[in-house]
């Protein structure tokens, strides 16, 4: 078992077996190289789209129950910044430097 806790204090479990089915689902829309990150009440994301057609791959993520709960759980959690173009929900940053 998992555990989130808001900024509220509201602790959630997710468990293994949610997880697991999560994983499935990014792995099945082609997510790849995926990590969250926490710093100081911030979460940055980093991943890697290995498919040829983004607007299916998301919709197919989208419809998925277990990740409509993830989505329900964090949510609250989330903040979009200020500064994000209009439209977007997480604000895409620049790459200021890149080592393969």
């Amino acid at each position: 078992m998992s555990k989130l806790i808001s900024k509220e204090g509201g602790v959630y479990a997710i468990t293994k077996n949610e997880m697991a089915r999560g994983e499935r689902k990014n792995r099945e829309c082609n997510i790849k190289n995926y990590s969250i990150f926490l710093k100081d009440n911030y979460l940055f994301s980093y991943l890697e789209y290995a498919g040829k057609n983004y607007e299916a791959d998301t919709k197919k993520m989208a419809d998925d129950s277990t990740i409509q709960r993830w989505w329900k759980i964090t949510a609250p959690m989330q903040e979009p910044l200020p500064t994000r173009k209009f439209g977007e929900w997480w604000a895409e940053m620049k790459e200021v430097f890149h080592i393969d």
